[in-house]
C-alpha cells in the first residue's frame, strides 16, 4: 500500500491495482508529523471499518473487470470496434491511465482469441494436416497470410505514432460515427456476390482485404469492420466475408497480443491476476458466443444494427467529451 496526502496532509491509500480508500477513511488519520488529533467529525475508523472499505473496492474492481471482459467478447468479432468500446468503457470506469489497465486490456484479449481458436480448432487442424498436400488448403493458408503481412509490416513500423496521436476518445467516437454510415451505405449497394466460401477468394482478393485491414488500427473503425466491407467490396457474400474476418483475426489478433505482452512484459508481472482472471472468462464466454452465432445473424440480417449502435454511441460520446 502507497500513502499519499490530501487536504493539508491527511493520507490516503492507493493500493496496487489504484482502488482509492474513501476519503472519509483518510480524513480519520491524523496529520502527518504533528501531535493534532483526527478531526472531531472524523473519528478514527476501527480495523473492520477499514477492512470493509477495502472490500467494497476489491468488489468494484471485480465488477469492473466482468464488465471489461463482456464489452471485449461481444465486440471483438462485431463490426463495432472492440478497442473503440474498451477505450471508452476504460475512461468511464477509471482505469484507462493506469498500467494495470493497460496490461488488463491486453491480457483479456487472450480470452476472445482463445474462444474463437477453440471453435475453429478442427478446421484449424485440417489445414494443418493437409496444407502440404492439398493445394487448396495451402491456397487459403496463404491467402489468410498475405493478408495479415499489410498489417504486420504497418503495425511494427508505425505502432508508436499510431498510439500516440490516435488513441484518443474523440477519434474512437468520430471513427465509430463514420464507421457506422460506412456500413448503411454498403448495406444499400446493389452488389453481385461472386465468392461464396472464404477459402475461394482470389490471392489479390486477400491482399486487398488485408491492405484494407490496417484502416483499423485507427481505433473506433473496427477490424471485423473493414474486413468485412472489403471483402463484399471485393465480390464475397456477407456470411463469406464474415467468416474471413474470423480467419484473419487469428494471425492479426495472435501477433497483436503477442506484441502487445512482450512490451509491457514488466506491469503484466504485477497484475492482479484475480481480477484478469474475471475478465479472461468474461471474454471468453461471450466472445465464443458471438462466434457461435454472428455467421447465422449476417445471413439473415443486414449490418444496420451494428451501423446504428456506432452512430449512438460515437455520438453520445462526442456529446459527453464537450458538453457533459
Amino acid at each position: 500500500m502507497k500513502a499519499k496526502q490530501i487536504d493539508g496532509g491527511y493520507d490516503f491509500f492507493r493500493c496496487p491495482r489504484d482502488g482509492i480508500a474513501p476519503k472519509a477513511l483518510a480524513l480519520s488519520i491524523p496529520r502527518r508529523g504533528s501531535n493534532e488529533p483526527a478531526r472531531p467529525e472524523h473519528t478514527p475508523m476501527s480495523l473492520h471499518a477499514i477492512q470493509a472499505a477495502g472490500l467494497i473496492s476489491s468488489n468494484i474492481d471485480l465488477v469492473k473487470a466482468a464488465v471489461l471482459g463482456f464489452v471485449e467478447g461481444l465486440t471483438e468479432y462485431l463490426p463495432v470496434s472492440s478497442t473503440g468500446h474498451l477505450l471508452l468503457m476504460e475512461r468511464i470506469l477509471g482505469w484507462g491511465d493506469s498500467a494495470f489497465g493497460k496490461s488488463f486490456a491486453i491480457l483479456i484479449q487472450l480470452g476472445a482469441i482463445l474462444a474463437l481458436l477453440s471453435i475453429y480448432f478442427g478446421r484449424l487442424w485440417n489445414l494443418a494436416r493437409n496444407m502440404f498436400t492439398d493445394w487448396a488448403a495451402a491456397r487459403f493458408v496463404i491467402g489468410v497470410l498475405i493478408a495479415f503481412l499489410p498489417a504486420a509490416v504497418i503495425g511494427a513500423l508505425a505502432y508508436p505514432i499510431i498510439k500516440a496521436y490516435l488513441f484518443d476518445v474523440r477519434v474512437v467516437c468520430i471513427a465509430l460515427i463514420v464507421g457506422g454510415f460506412i456500413l448503411l451505405w454498403v448495406d444499400r449497394l446493389d452488389l453481385k456476390p461472386r465468392f461464396h466460401e472464404a477459402t475461394g477468394f482470389t490471392l489479390p482478393m486477400y491482399l486487398g482485404i488485408g491492405v484494407c485491414q490496417c484502416f483499423s488500427m485507427i481505433p473506433g473503425v473496427s477490424r471485423a469492420g473493414a474486413t468485412i466491407v472489403s471483402a463484399m467490396l471485393f465480390g464475397a457474400d456477407r456470411r463469406s466475408a464474415a467468416e474471413f474476418s474470423f480467419w484473419l483475426a487469428m494471425p492479426t489478433m495472435v501477433g497483436a497480443f503477442a506484441y502487445e505482452a512482450f512490451k509491457d512484459r514488466a506491469e503484466l508481472a504485477h497484475a492482479n491476476l484475480t481480477l484478469i482472471a474475471v475478465g479472461f472468462v468474461c471474454s471468453f464466454i461471450f466472445g465464443w458466443i458471438v462466434v457461435k452465432t454472428f455467421l447465422g445473424y449476417v445471413q439473415r440480417h443486414t449490418f444496420a444494427l451494428f451501423a446504428w449502435w456506432r452512430i449512438v454511441v460515437g455520438a453520445v460520446g462526442l456529446l459527453a467529451i464537450y458538453f457533459w
